[in-house]
């Protein structure tokens, strides 16, 4: 097995078990006046999903090719910056 199916062998086990912890965490959320919904997991889900290709993750292609701070690059990167007003 390569190391591109074992990516998405683990990939793929990852989404079943959080989709399970989702049901779980949303049928005993113990505040029932406010309930959890598959919005509240959202980026969660984003964070899984950008697993599939590491260099294409939010944030992450910028970085691979940057030096670290102590090779002179950047101590604070941006990775959310506001939106246009």
């Amino acid at each position: 097995m390569d190391n591109e199916d074992a990516r998405r062998q683990f990939i793929s086990e990852l989404w079943q078990r959080f989709e399970q912890l989702q049901a779980w965490a949303e049928e005993n959320w113990p505040d029932k006046d406010n309930p959890l919904s598959s919005a509240d997991f959202v980026e969660s889900r984003k964070e899984i999903l950008g697993l599939r290709n590491p260099a294409q993750a939010p944030g992450r292609a910028r970085l691979l090719n940057e030096p670290e701070p102590e090779q002179g690059g950047a101590q604070y990167v941006d990775l959310n910056p506001a939106p246009w007003p």
